[in-house]
């Protein structure tokens, strides 16, 4: 920069055509904007003394800003408004380009939105480039609507563009549109590359929906797509969310070299699989490859240490933690809450939770008041709610689970008030949804729907299963029904679950040794846990259920969870 200046000042001091003048000037602006030794303010201040600034110096400026690690990005729109005021240069592809960079960064909505209306107004509309970034900015703004209609208005769609749509889907939870995007992309003759794919990866995880994800795996194969870091990552998410964690284990090992990514994905994995042992052996051998551990690896061996009840390990854990120096999120906290509960440690659960550094969110209370719910804890159940409802007032989830808690309690009058004031506020929980995929199709089924083609098929199909397990003596737990009505109601509403509809279709159209895979949206109760242990045994399949927060292995009548969960 010293070396620079003294450049500037020689041009300054020298009687040079104009044009010489303009053209040096853009070239020193350039420089200190976008070199890694320059000075961005430096630019900046040039910029606006430099008589009669080409766009060349403009775009430059702009996209120093949006590069810059040390000033603001918002000024590259600051900068652009200046520009448009002055009228004079006129902005082109490049420089929409680059605010479009910058509002994409900072999310700023309504500034992309602007842009977008100059863009209209101008004659850039017909610019691929520009069009493939404004799909890009709305789905990072999570505005996929505006995204889609903008790609949808690309006459000739690029691997930029529909790579944007598929990721922008994918990031949104909205799997099924991002792999109707990506076959609608084959069907365009597109081919993919590495990123695409591990969107669709992704989406194949999100659906649990294997029979995709092995074949993208093998189209990746086929068409010699580069597997990096980043889509093995995907690759093991996936077959470990689908169920398959000994394809999952087989991937990370052929892995040529693994980033904390990597390693923190396989330990999650074998953590919401309940294969404590194996979380354990990683991440020693994670620590032993010379790669320090995160905050995800650490949240998996503390998931492990849940679901395996293992107080003294899960403190053990937490200590370690906090000797590397790894600040715990709420997660970690979470962990350590349901750890205590799961031990019916409860005092000192609370007093965890009391003692927090940082303030406790709704999901460690709800992770307390379940366990006050299991043990039947009316004083603690009631402190737990009042945070609970205090923390997250429109939350019909919160008045849901203190509902079941009053039910659970037998406190059939406070249950009522409860369930009156979601009336009152309009308020609707989520309901149970549960989906299979069966040849490659997802099928979804919503708790009491019966809208499914094959309902009829699957009511005979449930009514063998319920004969058969009548006839081992099955009676229904109806505790987990939250309506005060006769047993006779809740044993009908059981029967209605999403998950059961799920497992009877999936007899009802494979047969073994073909495994039936079930992905839920919430917890899985009490009774269809114990029903689907029984169906393991007695129709001899093995069943594979991955409810919202872990999976459950069911064979010959026993879950992998040892019925802790």
């Amino acid at each position: 920069m010293r070396v620079l200046q003294q450049i500037h000042s020689y041009i300054l001091t020298r009687s040079l055509p104009f044009s010489t003048l303009c053209f040096s000037l853009s070239k020193i602006i350039s420089h200190c904007a976008l070199s890694p030794v320059g000075n961005i303010l430096y630019a900046e201040r040039l910029l606006f003394q430099a008589p009669n600034p080409n766009i060349f110096s403009w775009n430059s400026v702009i996209r120093g800003f949006s590069k810059s690690q040390i000033s603001p990005t918002s000024q590259s729109i600051s900068i652009f408004r200046s520009l448009i005021r002055r009228g004079c240069p006129n902005p082109n592809t490049y420089t929409l380009a680059f605010v479009l960079k910058a509002c994409m960064i900072l999310q700023a909505f309504q500034e992309g939105q602007q842009v977008h209306s100059y863009v209209i107004r101008h004659g850039f509309s017909s610019s691929s480039f520009l069009q493939s970034s404004f799909v890009g900015f709305y789905a990072k703004c999570e505005e996929i609507m505006f995204a889609r209609k903008v790609f949808d208005e690309i006459p000739e769609r690029n691997m930029i563009a529909w790579s944007t749509m598929i990721s922008g889907y994918a990031k949104l939870d909205m799997f099924s549109e991002a792999l109707d995007s990506f076959i609608s992309m084959q069907k365009a003759g597109v081919v993919p590359d590495e990123v695409t794919m591990a969107s669709v990866i992704s989406a194949c995880a999100g659906l649990g929906a294997l029979d995709v994800g092995q074949w993208a795996h093998a189209y990746i194969k086929k068409r010699s797509i580069a597997i990096d870091t980043k889509l093995s990552t995907a690759l093991i998410n996936m077959y470990a969310k689908c169920g398959c964690i000994e394809k999952a284990r087989e991937v990370f090992d052929e892995m040529p070299a693994k980033d904390p990514q990597a390693w923190s994905s396989m330990i999650i994995g074998f953590a919401i699989h309940g294969h404590a042992d194996d979380v354990f052996s990683l991440f020693a051998d994670m620590e032993g490859s010379q790669v320090k551990p995160n905050q995800v690896a650490f949240l998996g061996v503390l998931l492990a240490c849940v679901h395996g009840q293992l107080v003294s390990e899960g403190r053990r854990r937490w200590a370690s933690m906090l000797e590397l120096g790894i600040e715990p999120s709420v997660e970690h906290y979470s962990c350590m809450v349901d750890i205590f509960c799961r031990a019916n440690l409860f005092e000192e659960a609370y007093t965890f939770i009391r003692n927090m550094p940082i303030e406790p969110d709704p999901v460690i209370w709800r992770t307390f008041l379940v366990a006050c719910k299991k043990n039947k804890d009316m004083v603690r159940g009631e402190i737990a709610s009042q945070q609970l409802l205090e923390s997250e007032p429109s939350n019909p989830e919160n008045y849901a689970l203190l509902s079941s808690f009053y039910a659970a309690c037998s406190e059939w009058s406070k249950m009522g008030h409860i369930r009156k004031q979601m009336r009152d506020k309009g308020m609707k929980t989520v309901p149970g949804c549960s989906s299979i995929e069966v040849d490659g199709f997802i099928n979804e089924f919503v708790l009491g729907d019966w809208s499914h083609p094959e309902s009829n098929e699957i009511r005979e199909v449930l009514g063998d299963i319920l004969k058969r397990l009548n006839s081992l003596g099955y009676r229904p737990d109806v505790s987990g029904v939250l309506h005060d009505v006769e047993d006779e109601a809740k044993k009908e509403a059981l029967c209605e679950h999403s998950e059961r509809l799920a497992i009877a279709y999936g007899i009802m159209k494979t047969k073994a040794p073909v495994v039936i895979r079930v992905v839920k949206n919430l917890r899985v109760c009490d009774d269809c846990h114990e029903v689907t242990k029984i169906i393991s045994a007695v129709y001899e399949r093995e069943i594979v259920v991955r409810d919202r927060v872990r999976f459950h292995r069911f064979v010959g009548g026993s879950c992998s969870c040892k019925d802790i969960w």
